[in-house]
């Protein structure tokens, strides 16, 4: 079992779940994080932490597309380590549906 980030994190980005990651599975695009499906040990310390409610266990139903997404782009993004400021939109964004198409696949912008 795993964590998955799923479409609410597009455009907003928040970064509390990695604050509090023991393992550091995050990894960053332009605008949104997944999570490396391998290195996630299942404490779920992130879930809760996501003030976009993104993340959800990859036992829910309707996951299982973005269990991919996240393995994929997990191996090409670079790894975060440290919370950052989210998104400027994220407020706006935070619960639009359809967000897909908005998903960035480049990767983020570093430190």
């Amino acid at each position: 079992m795993t964590y998955v980030v799923v479409e609410n994190c597009i455009k907003c980005k928040y970064t509390d779940c990695v604050e509090v990651c023991p393992v550091d599975c995050f990894y960053e695009g332009e605008n949104m994080l997944v999570i490396n499906p391998d290195e996630c040990i299942d404490c779920g310390v992130c879930e809760p932490e996501c003030p976009a409610a993104a993340i959800k266990s990859d036992t829910k139903k309707g996951v299982g597309p973005w269990l991919k997404l996240n393995a994929e782009l997990s191996k090409v993004w670079p790894q975060l380590t440290n919370k950052r400021e989210a998104l400027p939109e994220a407020k706006e964004f935070n619960g639009k549906p359809g967000k897909l198409e908005m998903l960035s696949r480049e990767p983020g912008k570093g430190d």
